[in-house]
């Protein structure tokens, strides 16, 4: 299996500085800095790139289980919710909630609802994030 990467510099004090953070594949490179990762300041941060990317391996961890179970998704849509609060003297990411719903013709709810925990419990970004609520929402589009 590869090994994935990506890069970040920062530059400066901790409220006064900035960064960037950059895909190794090259499909993204964008800025950050205080404002935008505890503020609503411009830019992204890491809690969004998490959010990504845990939305993004819960859409196909649930389409193999799908998959798996003889149906084919139509469509999978993913939010994801990421929670970054203080906690003690610093912060952490307490709780991510991915807000799901797809159209998979021929399943019915129970199955769907099955495999949809499924995902969320085995996806490999959940799995990395194991010391983290997730909440699932999932919903089956008609």
């Amino acid at each position: 299996m590869p090994t994935r990467n990506a890069h970040a510099v920062w530059e400066g004090d901790l409220k006064g500085g900035n960064g960037t953070m950059k895909l190794g594949s090259g499909a993204y490179e964008g800025a950050y800095s205080f404002g935008s990762r505890f503020e609503e300041g411009t830019g992204t941060n890491p809690e969004e790139l998490i959010g990504a990317a845990h939305a993004g391996c819960f859409s196909m961890a649930f389409s193999g289980g799908l998959g798996k179970a003889g149906h084919t998704p139509k469509r999978i849509s993913t939010d994801a919710k990421v929670h970054l609060e203080k906690v003690g003297e610093g912060f952490s990411i307490t709780k991510v909630v991915l807000n799901m719903e797809a159209e998979v013709p021929g399943i019915d709810e129970n199955q769907f609802n099955e495999i949809a925990e499924g995902a969320k419990k085995n996806c490999p970004v959940s799995r990395a994030l194991g010391g983290v609520e997730i909440e699932l929402n999932a919903k089956l589009l008609k």
